[in-house]
């Protein structure tokens, strides 16, 4: 009799599990039959089966002159790549600075990065924008990545995750044995992150592609446009020019990446929660 409840439990997590799992691949599912259908079918209403544009709306995309396909992909790649390992390894290193060390301005400094994390974008457009132009980075790539050097969000996730999961003994035990502070980083304290920085590389590799807001104040040339920039001007296109087909296309070309870089650093956010499931 005392089964019946647990029995009962597991079928209705394992149902609101799948109700859950539908609406998350639902609107991806819709996304490619869209990719899949003339821009006249498409303006008739929703349909569960895939058309037969497919392969004329991914030529349309690649062959289209005012929207370059490849250098957005290869531009948002190296954008993306460089924000997500920049943004992860100098947040980790801010964390175990104020982590592993003790000194007068500690709380301070915790409170000042904290105080840029609640500061709007938009706020500091302007001057970063003056910046850039003076520094003679306006129409480059540099100004999408190199801030990704100072990210609160991620540095106050990798500070919390180092409170739980890195005994600050092993740091004092590798300076015991002579072993220099960029070393014990490196070589002991990233491995511990791997699960904490793979989670925080996800998420920043997703922020930065998808980022349209700088990228579109800063960049002017067709050939340094990122992704998000290209699908905006080919959804704003000339009325009797646009093709949803070209739309739903170019937006699941765009979210083809991410999947990848999921699926390959899922991996260790597994292998981080079962090692917390047998942590003492």
């Amino acid at each position: 009799m005392e089964k019946k409840p647990s029995h009962v439990r597991t079928v209705i997590a394992y149902i609101v599990l799948i109700i859950l799992t539908f609406l998350c691949l639902f609107f991806f599912y819709i996304l490619i039959i869209n990719a899949s259908r003339h821009h006249s079918e498409i303006q008739k209403g929703f349909s569960f089966l895939p058309g037969t544009a497919f392969v004329r709306n991914l030529k349309n995309v690649l062959k289209d002159a005012n929207i370059p396909v490849v250098s957005g992909i290869k531009n948002s790649l190296i954008v993306s790549s460089l924000s997500a390992a920049i943004a992860t390894y100098f947040s980790a290193l801010t964390a175990y600075g104020l982590y592993a060390y003790n000194f007068k301005l500690k709380k301070p400094a915790f409170i000042f990065i904290m105080l840029i994390l609640v500061m709007p974008t938009q706020v500091s457009a302007l001057g970063f924008i003056n910046l850039i132009t003076k520094m003679k980075m306006l129409n480059t790539l540099y100004p999408l990545f190199l801030p990704s050097i100072a990210a609160p969000a991620v540095f106050y996730f990798m500070y919390s995750y180092m409170q739980s999961s890195l005994p600050i003994e092993l740091v004092e035990a590798a300076r015991i044995d002579g072993c220099g502070e960029f070393r014990t980083f490196n070589r002991i304290v990233l491995p511990i992150m791997k699960p904490a920085m793979a989670v925080q590389a996800i998420f920043a590799f997703v922020s930065s592609w998808n980022n349209f807001f700088i990228p579109a104040l800063v960049i002017s040339d067709n050939s340094k446009k990122t992704l998000p920039i290209l699908i905006a001007s080919l959804r704003s296109a000339d009325f009797l020019k646009f093709d949803m087909g070209k739309v739903y296309m170019l937006i699941t070309i765009a979210i083809v990446p991410i999947i990848i870089v999921y699926i390959a650093l899922s991996k260790y956010i597994v292998a981080g929660v079962a090692l917390g499931g047998v942590k003492e």
